[in-house]
């Protein structure tokens, strides 16, 4: 009987411990969800008892050791002069004048004649809305009168007339490239666009849109698209990514089913810069296996596991800012007295030290960023690993998970050392996939796979125009107007082709460089 009694007791207070950790568990849960809600987005936290890790001025004297071993040219920041009229300095000026009449110019002291001795200037910016007309392309057609009169036949000669974007259609380059730069651009779902021309007296169908789109993109994009994705193969670094999107009528699934999005781009140190979508109907392996099977190299991608398996020539660089988005959840789903020395801070406390010498490598050449990085960064990822395969953290824990996380992918994680152009992260990829994301949110779902795959390739083409310095709906309406008229290679049509005219390009005052893909620590 007493043995069952000492049994009884053990079970219980088992089952006591086992509650408490549920419990606290939940509470880290709801916390994590609480600051996901209200709480700010931003990885950037200010982390106390600092001292843990590194003895009083330790950590000041590894910045100045980096810096020492670092020479970068610093630049001074001043504030600009003259903003205003550097922002204005693109726009067409139109100048109206007040004067007085000529009986107002008599002085009212002496009844002498004013001369004018001065002008003040107000300035302001006048926007015109989009404006709808009808253009008729006459063709003249010349026929010999005389033959006419006095032979069996007649020589009948036609002026020359430009292709249209669409046979026996009303589409323009302009119209097809401002429908395509509104919804792709700008997020402006069809049926928004339909509302906003029909208010300013224009007609014009959603599914006339939406068939333009796929028709031009089949026909013109396409081969630009193919082309693009052949030289991106040919690198030997790349990115990738992937998000859900819905379509409607996909043969053999649910209306509601999720389809997917995959996302393949270059990395910043190239000076060509290629973002390609696919559209495809899973997220299996297969698809990232298809479209990459001719590509060798490294390879950014987050820890989705299909990318792992890829083929023996693709190296798998890993994503430190996943890590370090674990790690920063973690500790902010630990209750505020019990921040200071918790493994969640830690942790990130290490993420820090890694991003900060990024900061520091960002200027460098890849040759001097390997080194660097091999001497300064890759020490503090080593002993980063050591403190996390010793941290005993409880595996369901947030922190536990993130720390199984970082000892799952440490392989990966370790691969940006290979090589100096290789990034800290694969940020990159997600902030080209954003404004997918961001359009996704306003027109919800492609009605077909035809519908989905045109979407792809027009995002491919306007985003690789954007991040080669391009006006996307000038670089759209100069592609329309010359695909179908002339006869030449279609590398002459590419983003950062020479024959590219100047009206395409964004002002450089008005194109942000390139970031290195790196948040702020």
């Amino acid at each position: 009987m007493i043995k069952t009694t000492n049994q009884t007791v053990e079970y219980w207070e088992r089952k006591c411990d086992d509650l408490e950790l549920q419990l606290k568990n939940a509470e880290a849960r709801i916390a994590y969800l609480l600051a996901k809600i209200y709480g700010r987005s931003s990885e950037r936290q200010e982390i106390e008892g600092q001292q843990y890790l590194y003895g009083e001025g330790d950590f000041e004297t590894v910045v100045e050791d980096i810096d020492t071993a670092i020479e970068v040219e610093t630049h001074n920041r001043r504030k600009r002069k003259g903003k205003r009229d550097e922002d204005l300095s693109g726009l067409p000026v139109e100048q109206v004048f007040y004067e007085l009449s000529e009986e107002m110019k008599v002085c009212p002291k002496c009844d002498s004649d004013m001369q004018v001795i001065g002008q003040n200037v107000r300035r302001e910016v006048v926007i015109i809305p989009a404006q709808f007309k009808v253009v008729e392309h006459i063709q003249m057609v010349y026929g010999c009168r005389p033959c006419y009169r006095n032979s069996d036949s007649v020589p009948i000669i036609k002026a020359p007339l430009p292709e249209p974007v669409i046979r026996g259609s009303i589409a323009s380059p302009s119209s097809v490239a401002y429908v395509m730069t509104q919804k792709y651009v700008n997020a402006m779902p069809l049926n928004r666009q339909e509302n906003d021309y029909e208010r300013n007296g224009f007609i014009l169908s959603r599914q006339t849109m939406a068939n333009w789109m796929i028709r031009c993109s089949e026909d013109w994009l396409e081969p630009l698209y193919e082309k693009m994705k052949k030289i991106l193969l040919q690198r030997d670094i790349a990115h990738a990514d992937e998000t859900f999107m819905q379509v409607l009528k996909e043969p053999e699934k649910d209306a509601s089913s999720k389809s997917y999005m995959w996302l393949y781009r270059t990395c910043g140190d190239m000076n060509q810069h290629i973002v390609l979508y696919e559209y495809q109907s899973s997220r299996a392996r297969v698809h990232p296996e298809i479209f990459l099977k001719n590509f060798k190299g490294f390879l950014h991608t987050d820890g989705y596991e299909v990318y792992h398996g890829l083929h023996k020539d693709i190296i798998i660089v890993g994503c430190w800012a996943h890590l370090r988005r674990r790690l920063n959840d973690a500790w902010k789903a630990t209750p505020k007295e019990c921040r200071k020395g918790s493994l969640a801070e830690k942790g990130l406390w290490y993420c820090q030290r890694l991003f900060m010498l990024e900061l520091k490598f960002k200027e460098l050449t890849s040759e001097v960023r390997y080194e660097q990085r091999l001497l300064l960064s890759k020490p503090i990822a080593e002993e980063f690993y050591e403190w996390a395969k010793s941290s005993q953290a409880l595996p369901k824990s947030s922190v536990g998970k993130a720390v199984n996380y970082f000892i799952g992918q440490w392989t990966y994680l370790m691969n940006v050392y290979l090589d100096g152009r290789l990034e800290f992260s694969n940020n990159r990829a997600e902030r080209t996939i954003r404004p997918f994301t961001i359009g996704r949110k306003n027109w919800l779902f492609a009605n077909s796979p035809k519908g989905a795959k045109a979407s792809a390739v027009i995002y491919s083409i306007i985003l690789t125009a954007l991040e080669n310095g391009l006006n996307p709906f000038q670089y759209l309406k100069y592609l329309f107007e010359q695909l179908p008229n002339v006869n030449e290679p279609i590398e002459k049509f590419l983003p950062w082709s020479n024959r590219i005219p100047s009206y395409c390009k964004i002002p450089v005052k008005q194109n942000k460089e390139h970031d290195d893909g790196n948040e702020e620590y």
